[in-house]
């Protein structure tokens, strides 16, 4: 993720209704209804593997250094290639250097679709275990959750793994995300919705743990930093609360929700927001990154100050939320 520091004046006009309880077992009846196998969860071992790999590359993953960079690729092509759907790469230059998006697309090529996505890059020479790591890892699991299901699949789901997504290139045409948006719009396709994987892995107990920038929202959030937060923009206010509800009846915790203006770019700081330019429905799916973890964007971001068990959580929060839309 990349943090706007100057300029973003912080406007609250998300509720934080966890929704209710006829709305939550409605929401668990469209994800379980689809196959028996919607009661697995996520593997906090396999979550652990992948953040490894990730963060153990040297030197770090980002636009400059790119064997590293292509590495990080490769093992997420591989990854994908272990399960059923097809595999491809899309890939684009920038400053003369060629960079790829790696895509498992599984469910009917016809029908409408959801993209999921996590970028891969991390921020200058970091090890990224939170941001981005732990959401490569979110996506690479959910992909093993919903592989098998197949023909039964509402929709198409395409799970894309993007570069570029860190400066210089953040708010760009070069971020892969903006490259995969573009191309879903010139071809005219239908996108249901987007959901962005964005730091996913840093969670405290500790009162006061949660940070603010203002008392408005200290007065509407709890202080503690152990939930997930669903992030949209004003306007896309019923999918944001249908995502929340459908992942809190299978996460064993907490999700939130807020929803603010687009123009004023806090809730716009990842992959997500370059499907708005072309009309799609986009979230991201988030810690709170910088109001939360103080490793953010630091060469303290490392595997250890992660929680494997709560990170598992929100996987099996978006998987149910995947089934159920």
């Amino acid at each position: 993720m990349f943090l706007l520091r100057s300029g973003i004046k912080w406007v609250v006009l998300g509720l934080l209704s966890l929704g209710a309880c006829d709305a939550r077992r409605s929401a668990q009846t469209a994800a379980s209804s689809l196959n028996p196998t919607a009661t697995m969860g996520a593997d906090q071992n396999r979550l652990y593997a992948d953040v490894k790999f990730l963060t153990s590359l040297q030197p770090p993953r980002h636009y400059r250094n790119l064997a590293s960079l292509n590495q990080a690729a490769d093992y997420i092509k591989a990854e994908f290639e272990k399960l059923e759907g097809q595999v491809t790469e899309q890939t684009f230059r920038a400053d003369g250097r060629q960079y790829r998006n790696i895509i498992l697309s599984l469910g009917s090529p016809t029908a409408p679709r959801i993209v999921v996505g996590a970028h891969y890059d991390v921020f200058d020479d970091t090890p990224g275990a939170d941001d981005n790591a732990s959401a490569v890892a979110g996506l690479l699991e959910t992909a093993r959750l919903l592989h098998h299901l197949g023909s039964n699949l509402k929709y198409r789901i395409d799970l894309v793994a993007y570069p570029n997504e860190e400066p210089p290139y953040f708010a760009t045409e070069y971020m892969g995300s903006a490259v995969h948006a573009k191309s879903l719009y010139e071809a005219g396709v239908e996108v249901r919705a987007m959901l962005c994987y964005e730091m996913i892995g840093y969670f405290s107990d500790e009162p006061g743990s949660q940070r603010f920038p203002n008392e408005q929202l200290a007065a509407r959030y709890p202080n503690t930093g152990n939930f997930i937060t669903v992030v949209g923009r004003t306007g896309q206010e019923e999918l944001t609360q249908q995502v929340q509800q459908l992942m809190q009846t299978k996460a064993a915790l907490d999700v939130q929700r807020i929803n603010l203006p687009a123009d004023m770019g806090l809730a716009g700081l990842s992959d997500h927001r370059n499907y708005w330019k072309y009309g799609y429905q986009a979230l991201m799916i988030n810690d709170t990154a910088f109001l939360r973890n103080p490793n953010y964007h630091q060469a303290s971001d490392t595997i250890d100050t992660l929680d494997f068990k709560r990170m598992a959580e929100v996987v099996n929060g978006v998987y149910a939320a995947l089934l159920g839309l």
